[in-house]
């Protein structure tokens, strides 16, 4: 894939650089549906990018979040996989790349519903978000969308481009740790699962960034 370097800057709140903004905005005015993926390591902040990404397009674009295909917990327990939670195969990477073929496809007249996942309950929400077929942007993000193994496979074709969110591991590690204290954990049971699962995920994810169209650098 072609690839370009985006620098971002910034301590606190900020709003989408200009650079981003007509990006996403020239997907969303490119004709049809078209699909815009984030990636990065776990902390990276590939939600709130989204999530801007999402607000200042307004109307012309819909959040499709990957972690809504996380397996429910008391599938990973059956599995003996719960206490890597997170891991690729803690996922339907399957069901996930089916619905990227649905919401490529944007059937007039069909509106296709999307799961979320809820950091409250640990759990997928099933049916939370709706991709009405007029709407002509879909962005989603995730992990695993530069994973080149299984079913994830199948992910980088689906989308029109992908963006690699590179953010230092001095200011993504504090980050996670503090996310898993405020759902819950306490901060030395954080630091441990942080050590010991988010940051083998990360290694995973990392080797794809060479893949990315976009990386964008810094916080």
């Amino acid at each position: 894939m072609p690839r370009m370097d985006a620098t971002g800057t910034g301590t606190g709140p900020v709003s989408v650089s200009e650079e981003l903004a007509r990006r996403a905005e020239a997907l969303a005015g490119a004709g049809g549906r078209r699909l815009l993926g984030i990636t990065g390591p776990p902390g990276a902040g590939k939600s709130t990018l989204a999530a801007r990404l999402a607000a200042h397009l307004g109307d012309r674009a819909v959040l499709v979040p990957m972690d809504g295909f996380h397996l429910a917990q008391a599938e990973l327990e059956r599995l003996g996989r719960a206490a890597r939670k997170g891991a690729p195969d803690t996922f339907d990477a399957a069901g996930y790349a089916a619905l990227l073929v649905r919401l490529r496809a944007a059937e007039p007249g069909t509106t296709v519903y999307a799961p979320t996942f809820d950091r409250a309950l640990e759990e997928p929400v099933a049916g939370s978000v709706a991709v009405p077929p007029e709407v002509p942007l879909v962005i989603t993000e995730g992990n695993y969308l530069l994973y080149d193994e299984g079913p994830w496979a199948a992910v980088p074709s689906l989308l029109d481009e992908v963006w690699y969110l590179d953010v230092d591991p001095r200011v993504r590690v504090p980050r996670l740790v503090a996310r898993h204290v405020r759902f819950g954990k306490d901060e030395e049971a954080a630091r441990r699962w942080v050590a010991r699962s988010d940051e083998a995920n990360a290694r995973l994810v990392e080797a794809g960034r060479g893949r990315a169209h976009l990386v964008v650098a810094g916080d």
